[in-house]
């Protein structure tokens, strides 16, 4: 009785500890509001620069090819990926989707038409 009372407890707590990371895992994508678990002030400040001054490398560097976008971001492409950035910020999340979702990056929740997740590999 004790081992599935423990079972049950434990269960119990890791879905409750995967529910609570997972939203906060994709909360940041494509949501300039929401801070990244890489975030600092200093690597923010980097990264505006890098999309103000249409940069690809300084951003391909701060990246340190962490995540998709890394995959599908590119020299010819950061430009239409650096104004998606702009739109957001400036409230406009509706035309910055779209220019994301064009680019292949999906709706910011990482799960945008199954593209790029456990679903849809190749």
């Amino acid at each position: 009785m004790k081992k599935a009372i423990f079972g049950i407890s434990t269960l119990i707590l890791t879905a409750f500890v995967v529910s609570a990371l997972s939203g906060q895992v994709f909360a940041y994508k494509g949501d300039p509001n929401v801070k990244g678990p890489n975030y600092t002030p200093e690597r923010h400040e980097a990264m505006e620069k890098a999309f103000e001054n249409n940069d690809y490398n300084a951003w391909k560097n701060l990246m340190q090819a962490r995540g998709r976008v890394t995959q599908v971001i590119n020299a010819s492409n950061f430009a239409k990926f650096a104004q998606a950035h702009e739109l957001a910020e400036q409230g406009k999340t509706e035309e910055a989707a779209k220019i994301r979702q064009e680019l292949g990056l999906g709706m910011g929740t990482g799960m945008g038409n199954c593209q790029g997740n456990r679903w849809n590999q190749k």
